[in-house]
């Protein structure tokens, strides 16, 4: 059985097959309609149960697109569609889907879920986010670092913000694929402490981004959150801001990303989003092949 729960949790030597072999599989697909089928059929045959508990747009998109161009087919449930933490236990609700699909993706709140629904079902978990973690997300993101630039390991990379789920998988990364990580942002949004060791703290973002590869950001805040705690945030971020200017202190090839959906002249202004060392949508796209391997490499395929 392998689920992919998270980064950490993946031996490096598979997370590098990963990404090697969604390059391949992008590559071959080169020129093609979105709706063709990939000339392997890895999961012909195969459901997977799509399970989602947050709103989403683009791993909504790009799991039910990777597993139809694969040869296989999707069941997309909603939290408000199932009894999943609402009278039958997560336990319960994972080994009856492991009667009638093949691999499960949830992409939920609590990261308890996503560890009692793996340790219950009889098929691979994917982890397509939590509040703590986001590994298919970083996985697209080294994949588009990579095709832009070359081989992650050595390089340094710059986190401007909130110290986020988003962030802790990149910091995973940073050990499994060997690169310099470096957060930026206030105390009072530090990463959690599980993670000291794997990055360090430049609280002054012109410091921090001098001589980096790859600057990142992600939103200062989530849907979920009130009115006061939006302004917070706010507040505490602003001049955590990516812009030209602090694109400028990079180095002059730096690459910017952001895992959308970004509130533009937030986070980051819109001339950084939509200039020439942007590959927000590259990214965006490699969510898509990132996570096709990611489902193969799960059923062994």
């Amino acid at each position: 059985m392998k689920h992919f729960l998270d980064i950490h949790q993946t031996d490096p030597a598979d997370l590098r097959s990963i990404i090697d072999n969604a390059a391949t599989m992008k590559s071959s697909r080169l020129g093609r309609p979105r709706g063709a089928p990939d000339d392997e059929q890895p999961l012909k045959d195969h459901m997977v149960a799509l399970i989602f508990e947050k709103p989403s747009t683009r791993t909504r998109v790009s799991f039910d697109l990777g597993v139809r161009q694969m040869g296989g087919q999707t069941m997309v449930l909603s939290g408000a569609d199932m009894q999943l933490g609402h009278g039958e236990t997560i336990a319960d609700t994972a080994r009856v889907l492991s009667r009638y699909v093949d691999l499960i993706m949830i992409r939920t709140f609590e990261e308890a879920t996503l560890l009692e629904m793996a340790e219950y079902a009889s098929v691979p978990v994917i982890n397509g986010l939590t509040n703590r973690t986001h590994p298919c997300q970083i996985m697209a993101d080294i994949m588009t670092f990579e095709e832009h630039s070359g081989p992650i390991k050595g390089k340094k990379v710059v986190w401007s913000g909130d110290g986020n789920n988003v962030f802790a998988s990149f910091a995973h990364a940073a050990k499994a694929f060997d690169f310099e990580l470096v957060f930026t942002g206030p105390q009072t949004l530090d990463p959690e402490a599980a993670l000291n060791g794997l990055y360090t703290t430049e609280r002054d973002p012109n410091k921090a981004v001098e001589g980096a590869d790859l600057v990142v950001t992600d939103t200062w805040v989530s849907m979920h959150d009130p009115q006061s705690a939006r302004e917070r945030r706010h507040n505490q971020l602003r001049g955590y801001q990516v812009n030209d200017a602090l694109m400028a202190k990079a180095k002059p090839d730096a690459l910017f990303m952001h895992c959308l959906p970004a509130h533009r002249d937030d986070e980051v202004t819109s001339s950084v989003m939509d200039g020439p060392s942007s590959v927000i949508f590259d990214e965006a796209e490699n969510r898509l092949h990132a996570q096709k391997s990611v489902m193969r490499w799960c059923l062994g395929k």
